[in-house]
């Protein structure tokens, strides 16, 4: 759903996938993340789970 929102609403992303590329999981438990998927970007906190509420703030 969160892949769905971004494309949607023409924000550009890179996917990291952790079941092709299991590093990525284990990145993300050391960062503490305990659910995927993780929207990280230089404008916010990380967003964690699908939340539309808090991905319309990357719309612009």
């Amino acid at each position: 759903m969160t892949k769905r929102y971004l494309k949607e609403h023409n924000v550009s992303f890179e996917e990291r996938n952790i079941n092709q590329d299991p590093e990525y999981l284990d990145l993300l438990k050391q960062q503490g993340f305990k659910s995927v998927p993780v929207v990280m970007n230089s404008v916010s906190d990380p967003i964690v789970g699908f939340r539309p509420d808090s991905l319309k703030d990357l719309v612009g």
